[in-house]
């Protein structure tokens, strides 16, 4: 299993998902299939992690399969990428 890592850093949690699966495919973001909408909703995903009136997000993780990959996105702002065998 090979693994790729980001951070959230400046742009939405699905956006930092989306661009991790094209680097650990090595393809364009465009080219990914299904949309990562149709495995879970990019909302959802980026309002967990949101920063709440009073601090940010300091604790939780949620793990999705999408592709052939394990996605964890971790409260700090990092996600990983675990590919697995197709």
């Amino acid at each position: 299993m090979e693994s790729v890592r980001t951070t959230v850093e400046k742009r939405s949690v699905s956006q930092a998902v989306i661009e991790a699966v094209a680097e650990a495919e090595g393809v364009d973001t465009e080219d990914l299939t299904p949309p990562l909408y149709d495995v879970v909703n990019p909302d959802a995903l980026d309002q967990l992690f949101s920063a709440t009136s009073t601090a940010g997000r300091t604790a939780g993780k949620v793990v999705f399969a999408y592709r052939t990959h394990e996605i964890t996105v971790s409260a700090d702002g990092l996600v990983r990428v675990e590919t697995g065998q197709e």
